[in-house]
């Protein structure tokens, strides 16, 4: 993609050195852990760090939207290498509002815009570089497509964010680490002083070489501390200590995610060195299978509340191609991927990118809003309203299924398991679960287990391990009255700030 993860210097692995901590963190993500502790211990400790407020909130957009465009989508290319002229940027149609409307009809929360791409071409007027805007065409070198984003973004109530590629093949400085630093920083500052609010900071690891033919080490504590100061509510992703690439760009997370990791996960190195070694894209799937289990966070030093962005484009590539246009992902393809993105505890973010006329292609658009339809429809009716609940009282019941995110059930005393039975008011059918934890209060739930009742046996429907934000777990289709979620292990009292059980939806037309 257009990322480049693989370039990421050994030497910024460590992003997180302890002397920055007060900067990257609050006193409820992070906890360190003493040495020898037992691992009783490590799992409470593990179960009491909670998102920040910035996290939190990024957590609840659930749909977040990348656009894609630039130098690339005038040369048809992926990667530009920096040599492209200026003139070639020249929009015919641009509409800022035309992109953030349709994100905002697909159901996406906040836009995330391409301020600079590899090639180095800044789609802002900068004053530190005249490889942008203000030497094209384009408005006779008086436009500003951050500027129409932001102000697009304001106008539909959507979040701000931008992405900086931290490589520039144009820039002459990039391989003088301490001149490009300063430049870098320079830019950075006016995105983040010119625009207004914003929400997000998109980083890569991308690094390969610059015009000079020498290497850059990325000053990414300095960088960091600038956004905190300019900016302290936007979270710094996917190179950041907010958010992390959750490795892969599928757009399918893992069947276990764990938002609290031991800090050295955020050394991405391990996961980033086979991803972008070249122009061409090609998804890669370089997930481990496990970030934050009971053997992974025993010796842990520290741990972090560090959740996973899981990224997607709409069409195979990440900038738009003409030849793509009949590759667009359907809906289906989108609900399924929702699923198993955001229904995987994490957030997904969607790239759309406008086409040479500025504009989002008409088989983007109407994806998007089938999408977002097909989703609306699935998740209408929670087959669980209505129910009988055994064994909660009317209040813990009432939590479960008020559709309030900050009420939720749990057990008393220290109990770690449970088992919740619902008898519903007639015999449903259903294919689809969801859960939801509280996670204001932690990540706790390790393992549950959905059954049905059938004459007079408990059947298995589906099982999973963590829950996070929000876990979907689809099945096989059953008629059911009777249901029960037996949670089979958690590190705490396990929480649940909703529980719906649904049936698919069809798709209509494309």
């Amino acid at each position: 993609m257009r990322r480049g993860l693989a370039g990421l210097l050994a030497s910024a692995a460590g992003l997180l050195p302890l002397a920055s901590l007060a900067q990257l963190y609050t006193a409820k993500n992070y906890v360190a852990i003493a040495p020898g502790s037992s691992s009783a211990t490590v799992v409470r400790a593990a179960a009491k760090v909670v998102p920040s407020p910035r996290q939190l909130r990024w957590q609840q957009l659930e749909r977040t939207g990348f656009i894609h465009f630039g130098m690339n989508t005038f040369t048809n290319k992926e990667w530009g290498d920096g040599t492209e002229s200026p003139a070639l940027f020249n929009p015919t149609a641009l509409d800022a509002r035309q992109w953030v409307r349709a994100c905002k009809e697909g159901g996406i929360k906040q836009v995330i815009i391409t301020a600079k791409h590899h090639d180095g071409f800044c789609l802002w007027p900068s004053k530190f570089t005249k490889h942008s805007v203000q030497s094209s065409p384009w408005k006779g070198g008086k436009g500003d497509v951050v500027k129409e984003v932001a102000e697009a973004c304001r106008e539909y109530g959507l979040g701000f964010g931008v992405y900086l590629s931290p490589w520039d093949r144009n820039s002459p400085y990039f391989g003088d680490s301490a001149k490009y630093n300063n430049y870098f920083v320079n830019q950075l500052t006016e995105l983040l002083s010119n625009y207004g609010r914003v929400d997000e900071v998109w980083f890569d690891g991308a690094n390969g070489e610059g015009p000079s033919g020498k290497k850059q080490v990325y000053d990414f504590n300095r960088w960091y501390a600038l956004i905190r100061r300019l900016q302290p509510a936007a979270t710094i992703a996917v190179m950041g200590p907010d958010v992390r690439w959750v490795g892969t760009e599928s757009g399918y997370g893992r069947e276990t995610e764990w938002s609290v990791v031991p800090t050295g996960a955020q050394q991405q190195a391990s996961i980033a060195a086979n991803s972008q070694k070249e122009a061409a894209f090609a998804p890669k799937n370089m997930m481990e299978d496990d970030l934050g289990s009971r053997a992974k966070i025993a010796h842990a030093p520290a741990l972090v509340w560090y959740p996973a962005e899981i990224d997607v484009s709409i069409r195979p590539g990440w900038f738009y191609h003409p030849a793509e246009d009949d590759k667009v992902k359907t809906p289906a393809q989108l609900l399924d991927i929702y699923n198993s993105s955001v229904g995987r505890n994490g957030v997904l973010l969607l790239n759309i990118p406008p086409d040479k006329r500025g504009l989002l292609a008409e088989p983007d658009i109407s994806s998007l809003k089938g999408f977002s339809n097909l989703l609306a429809a699935t998740y209408a009716n929670n087959l669980l309203r209505g129910s009988t609940a055994t064994g909660l009282s009317t209040n813990q019941t009432a939590a479960l299924l008020d559709m309030k995110y900050d009420t939720y059930w749990t057990t008393p005393g220290h109990d770690t398991t449970a088992t919740l039975s619902f008898a519903l008011p007639v015999p449903q059918t259903i294919d689809l679960l969801q859960l939801q934890e509280n996670i204001a209060v932690g990540q706790r739930i390790e393992s549950f287990v959905l059954e049905y009742k059938s004459g007079a046996k408990w059947l298995p429907l589906t099982a999973g391990t963590t829950v996070g934000y929000k876990r979907i777990l689809p099945f096989a289709p059953v008629r059911a009255q009777y249901v029960r979620l037996r949670i089979t292990s958690s590190r705490l009292n396990p929480t649940l700030s909703a529980i719906g059980l649904y049936k698919q939806a069809m798709p209509t037309g494309k």
